[in-house]
């Protein structure tokens, strides 16, 4: 009998990831920077490289790609787990490359006066999407990745599972989006019950979750918030199931409400976010209570909205205005 032919490495490295839990599109990045390390190496397989050609990488993509401080340290990520957990031969703890400098931006953020003239030039589920992240403080696919079960109506508050750093958190549920999210429920329910009807109905479910539950997935509980319009192809398994919603439209129709609104600021969903963690600080809300509604590890990561509350030389009132 003929031995099976061993993987190859790029699988290798998505059996790694799936192992671990990784999000899809973090796979893919990963995937991606690995196969550029080796095709900037020549082909060469990179259980024969080490240390010196990483940091020949890593210095190529700061002196010539010009690449941020978080895009090379991407790189850097993807190079770590390839080498730790695929080829067992991990890499020493620093890597010496020329490394990309930090930079130091604060981030943009809409007065209130701002938020209440974008959110109203959104319509239907994107609305109500937006509201949310800017209302709770949510990133982007946490609002997306939002379970039925994930809303407790009763105490007013969100669970966000899973969270950066695969941590739970509770944030607030805005009492003005009530009405609206139920109502939005009532035809997400009616779109589940039409899928089962069809015998599809299932959704994914996280870590071992499928295995252990075995009609979990098929229970309205644990259903998208906010699912796609379509169902589709999981590029994992295989299934045809309904996903939740993508966010590139949601990104494009904020950007096209920022326009119409005649706001010139460079403004992204992630925007909403720092636009609540700004207004709760501006009401008079503790620092220590905005981090944990964020979910930050660090106060110090909160601390930068204190900037953006001072930005201004500082709040000094300039002379001239005297």
């Amino acid at each position: 009998m003929t031995p099976p032919q061993p993987r190859k490495l790029l699988d290798q490295v998505r059996d790694a990831l799936r192992v671990r839990h990784y999000a899809y599109r973090t796979e893919e990045t990963y995937v991606q920077w690995i196969r550029r390390y080796i095709l900037f190496h020549g082909k060469r397989h990179p259980k024969d490289m080490a240390e010196p050609e990483v940091q020949a990488f890593l210095t190529h993509l700061a002196v010539e790609g010009n690449v941020a401080a978080s895009t090379q340290n991407q790189a850097l990520s993807a190079l770590l787990f390839l080498y730790r957990y695929v080829l067992n031969q991990p890499l020493a703890d620093s890597v010496d490359a020329v490394r990309a400098r930090q930079s130091r931006h604060l981030p943009t953020v809409l007065t209130p006066e701002e938020v209440q003239q974008v959110l109203p030039r959104l319509e239907g589920t994107h609305q109500l999407l937006a509201k949310l992240l800017y209302g709770a403080g949510l990133r982007i696919k946490e609002g997306l990745r939002l379970r039925v079960k994930d809303i407790d109506f009763a105490q007013s508050q969100l669970i966000i599972r899973n969270a950066k750093g695969n941590k739970d958190r509770l944030t607030v549920l805005p009492q003005s989006l009530v009405p609206q999210l139920q109502a939005h429920l009532v035809q997400v329910k009616q779109t589940f019950q039409d899928d089962l009807s069809l015998g599809y109905g299932a959704v994914y479910l996280p870590f071992a979750l499928e295995r252990k539950y075995l009609n979990a997935n098929r229970e309205w509980k644990w259903q998208y918030v906010f699912p796609a319009k379509q169902r589709s192809i999981d590029p994992r398994s295989g299934i045809v199931r309904r996903h939740h919603l993508d966010d590139s439209a949601l990104q494009r129709s904020l950007k096209q409400a920022v326009r119409n609104a005649n706001i010139d600021k460079t403004v992204s969903c992630h925007t909403l976010r720092h636009s609540f963690a700004t207004h709760l600080l501006q009401n008079g809300y503790d620092i220590r209570t905005v981090q944990e509604l964020l979910g930050h590890k660090d106060v110090k990561t909160t601390m930068i909205y204190t900037h953006v509350l001072n930005k201004g030389g500082l709040g000094v009132k300039s002379p001239l205005d005297c």
